[in-house]
């Protein structure tokens, strides 16, 4: 899978994590693991003016998603099998995100996860314009969101396990069999 980021925003933000949300939420929605997605973080006048081009709405946003491949169930009719695409564009406004964060009381890297999801759940077809739509995108948002803060968890515990492990096993001077170091 490629995702391909740039920041032109002007904001420090932790581009990995936004990659990594990105890659979890694809891949959970079975997406083809070679599908490529773009990811551009701008600042509030680009935001703007992209908000009053597309959607003619005044004024900056936080997420907008432009997808480009027609995605369905069981692939384009004139593609002979399944395979990867290009999901298209998910443009962030970190500064935007910032002030939604505060006023939900969590930091600027959960707002732009989510935002993240909320962007590739639009790539994918999802919407929340009827109040049934909003249901069914939120409710995924929010589990697909919380099943990546599940596996950032494990694997974090699964490292301080090994860590642990590498440790104890070198304070003993326990050799594993068949590393040359063992009995013949």
């Amino acid at each position: 899978m490629s995702i391909e980021i740039a920041n032109e925003s002007g904001f420090d933000v932790p581009e990995e994590d936004l990659v990594g949300v990105a890659r979890f939420a694809i891949a959970r929605m079975d997406v083809h693991p070679a599908a490529e997605l773009s990811m551009v973080l701008v600042d509030l006048d680009t935001m703007a003016d992209l908000h009053v081009r597309w959607m003619d709405l005044p004024g900056p946003t936080d997420v907008m998603s432009f997808p480009m491949d027609e995605l369905e169930p069981g692939g384009r009719p004139d593609s002979p099998e399944p395979g990867p695409s290009m999901l298209g564009d998910i443009v962030l406004c970190p500064e935007f995100a910032a002030g939604q964060a505060r006023k939900a009381g969590h930091s600027l890297q959960h707002e732009l996860a989510l935002l993240t999801v909320h962007g590739v759940l639009h790539l994918l077809g999802y919407d929340h314009a009827e109040p049934d739509e909003e249901k069914e995108m939120f409710a995924l948002q929010a589990r697909l969101l919380e099943e990546w803060y599940e596996s950032l968890r494990a694997a974090r515990y699964r490292a301080q396990l090994a860590e642990r492990d590498t440790k104890l096993l070198g304070k003993t001077g326990f050799t594993a069999p068949g590393d040359g170091q063992g009995q013949a």
